[in-house]
């Protein structure tokens, strides 16, 4: 090769170095937030729209929980009936979910997260007005659908009520804790929506509502949180689980999948007599509402996995 050869011999020149992702990319943006705030109003008009508005939607609820033959009530007929009330007559008491909400306030408190216990708690007494509101407010035609009334329950107060609180519990501990709260606290919600089908106070379109509403209110909050300066930063570790991506999708899907069975599991197998005990629209509502709950908490706490809405210490501001 002559001395004149165009090709270059030596070591190559080093390209610039790609970019680390920036830290901020592993908080989920307000718009982010919005959007599943949006997506779940959504839901939530068309679930009123179809079930209160619509024959098909009047008889679904229906076949799910017909009514008694004598009395007219919706109270299922069902060894579960007495402790469901008595379920619905605790969580209904004012001093304990003023105990519940101050537990809130004590744990945000605790870990620098008084803000977002604040707006945690804001978020549940929103959920009880605003359910309020809406059944006092939107009207059920007479479809003349048999075992249906005009009575309107939708959406229910205490269902929104149990899922903004499970969240507001989101909202104030570390990220690395919600995993282990999210399937307990979705059982939980699931027996308070439950107790209020057996019990008569509400059909299955409005279990669903609360459960929804309440969904969409964590993401509005979760949504405020985030904008505000100082308040919403990203745990250890979240720029590797931005870094990684695809694969911190796929286990965040793997572990809403194993919280279904698992939460299937309890229902079907673990608690004795449930199939027995229920008629098969009931257990078939509850079931729904139990694999619907999961989900929607599941994809809540997924949309701030990797945030963390705690202020920084001034140690650490120092450091």
């Amino acid at each position: 090769m002559s001395s004149g050869s165009s090709y270059f011999l030596g070591r190559p020149t080093p390209g610039p170095p790609l970019p680390l992702p920036d830290a901020r990319e592993a908080v989920p943006s307000s718009p982010r937030l919005l959007g599943a705030a949006v997506c779940a109003l959504l839901a939530l008009g068309l679930t009123g729209v179809l079930f209160v508005w619509t024959y098909p939607g009047q008889w679904l609820d229906g076949l799910l929980l017909p009514r008694a033959e004598r009395g007219g009530g919706y109270a299922q007929q069902s060894t579960l009936l007495d402790p469901a009330r008595s379920v619905l007559a605790a969580f209904g008491s004012t001093l304990l979910l003023a105990g519940l909400l101050g537990a809130v306030l004590l744990v945000g408190l605790a870990g620098r997260r008084l803000l977002a216990a604040l707006v945690g708690v804001g978020m549940v007494l929103c959920a009880v007005v605003v359910s309020g509101a809406a059944k006092s407010t939107l009207l059920r035609p007479d479809l003349q659908v048999e075992s249906s009334t005009t009575h309107n329950s939708f959406p229910s107060g205490h269902v929104a009520a149990a899922t903004t609180l499970l969240l507001a519990f989101m909202l104030v501990l570390p990220a690395g804790a919600r995993r282990w709260l999210a399937l307990p606290g979705a059982a939980g919600v699931t027996v308070i929506a439950a107790a209020t089908m057996v019990a008569g106070w509400h059909r299955f379109s409005d279990a669903l509502g609360g459960v929804l509403l309440g969904v969409a209110l964590f993401c509005l909050a979760a949504a405020a949180l985030a904008s505000w300066p100082g308040v919403a930063r990203p745990t250890p570790g979240a720029v590797e689980v931005t870094r990684r991506g695809g694969g911190a999708a796929w286990r965040g899907l793997a572990e809403t999948v194993v919280g279904l069975v698992g939460l299937g599991s309890v229902l079907l197998v673990v608690v004795p007599g449930l199939s027995a005990a229920l008629p098969p629209g009931a257990l078939v509502a509850i079931l729904a509402v139990a694999g619907l709950t999961t989900l929607a908490v599941g994809s809540a706490v997924y949309l701030v996995r990797s945030t963390d809405f705690a202020r920084p210490s001034n140690r650490s501001t120092k450091g």
